[in-house]
């Protein structure tokens, strides 16, 4: 079986979502908003990666992935 993937800025982003079945159309700055916004979070995982294992990083890792949902649902809502 072969997997869709479509880009988080694609106005196509409904077709690999099982819960949300309707989205709004993004207008450039909210789609340039989503993606700095998940680049911030990941270099922050990444810097978190960088830096080793541990309890607390997992759990500052956890926390970024959620302030990234939580601020992209509030760019596209």
């Amino acid at each position: 079986m072969t997997d869709t993937y479509v880009t988080s800025t694609s106005d196509e982003r409904t077709t690999n979502n099982a819960v949300r079945h309707k989205y709004r159309v993004l207008n450039d700055v909210e789609k340039a908003d989503m993606e700095k916004l998940k680049d911030m979070g990941q270099a922050f995982i990444d810097k978190c990666e960088a830096l080793g294992g541990s309890r607390e990083l997992s759990i500052a890792k956890t926390k970024m992935e959620e302030a990234v949902m939580w601020s992209v649902k509030h760019v596209t809502a």
